[in-house]
């Protein structure tokens, strides 16, 4: 009878239950917590709890570090998606172009996904160091050559100055290849007789892609958009491991600086309390984003 639920359903909510209790324990409820220990001065284990309201964002307002360290969480946003998104789009359109060894490309591109990300930044950090590293050495050779560099073989690369954009460059070369696979999945599920009429009709690459990829895709661009965006606020891997033990702090992202609070490095400073408020806002922010990709993105399906 229309209303009543069949056995069927039950099972499904069974199945659904384990699901649903890892997702409210593992998910919910630490995000809630997280919102109630913003309101404490506490270190979070098993002190005492001291209520201070907004304090802990007050603190936030003037905290100068953490302005820093939201502005490079905000450049690894921006710039580096404009990087990343700009060198899976170039991939994904020579890749689908009928290029010899579209796998093996493909492959090469993702490989660094596929190895730790401890050893990517140890080779990362060996990459730029002066005197040893591979980056230098071949500055000096180029200039040895004759070869004008514009002051390029005379800069430190991990000098405090310069540090930042060296992590950024390794951090844009780690996450183009996992979006270009993505782009490229959906690229694939566009029929191959689409992309013959264009070619036949005399359209470039560019026309290709600009009047049939980008709209037949539109839907999986704007999942890897949110996709970016998420990993970009929560950055922390990468960065830490690249710094060091001593990280400085223009290589702070939010992330790092709330592990730090929360954690401390050498010595504790177990500042749960505030370390919870930067979370609750980077948790606001990354909504704020995610709402507003989908409103700017939202657009008639095209189905084929």
């Amino acid at each position: 009878m229309p209303g009543s639920a069949g056995p069927g359903s039950h099972f499904r909510e069974a199945f659904l239950a384990p699901a649903l209790a890892l997702y409210v324990g593992l998910m919910v409820y630490p995000t809630f917590f997280a919102i109630r220990q913003g309101f404490y001065k506490t270190s979070g284990f098993g002190g005492e709890e001291i209520w201070v309201g907004w304090g802990n964002y007050v603190r936030i307002w003037s905290d100068p570090i953490f302005w820093q360290s939201l502005w490079n969480t905000l450049t690894i946003l921006v710039f580096g998606g404009i990087a990343v998104f700009g060198f899976a789009f170039l991939f994904s359109v020579l890749l689908n172009s009928g290029i010899w060894g579209k796998k093996h490309f493909r492959a090469i591109i993702f490989l660094p996904n596929a190895v730790a990300v401890i050893a990517l930044s140890t080779f990362w950090s060996f990459f730029f160091v002066p005197r040893f590293g591979i980056l230098p050495n071949a500055l000096d050779a180029m200039a040895d050559a004759g070869i004008p560099l514009f002051g390029l073989e005379n800069v430190v690369w991990t000098a405090p100055g310069m540090v930042f954009f060296s992590m950024m460059v390794g951090l844009i070369w780690i996450a183009t290849g996992f979006y270009t696979i993505l782009i490229l999945a959906g690229v694939d599920k566009i029929p191959a007789d689409m992309f013959d009429a264009a070619r036949i009709e005399g359209a470039s690459e560019w026309q290709t892609f600009r009047q049939i990829t980008l709209p037949m895709i539109s839907d999986v661009v704007l999942i890897t958009f949110v996709l970016w965006c998420i990993n970009a606020i929560r950055a922390f891997e990468f960065p830490y491991a690249f710094g060091g033990p001593n990280i400085d702090t223009s290589l702070y992202t939010n992330s790092i600086y709330l592990y730090i609070m929360g954690f401390g490095q050498r010595d504790p400073i177990f500042a749960l309390g505030y370390a919870s408020a930067m979370g609750v806002v980077m948790l606001f922010l990354t909504i704020a984003i995610v709402v507003f990709l989908r409103v700017v993105g939202r657009a008639e399906r095209i189905e084929f």
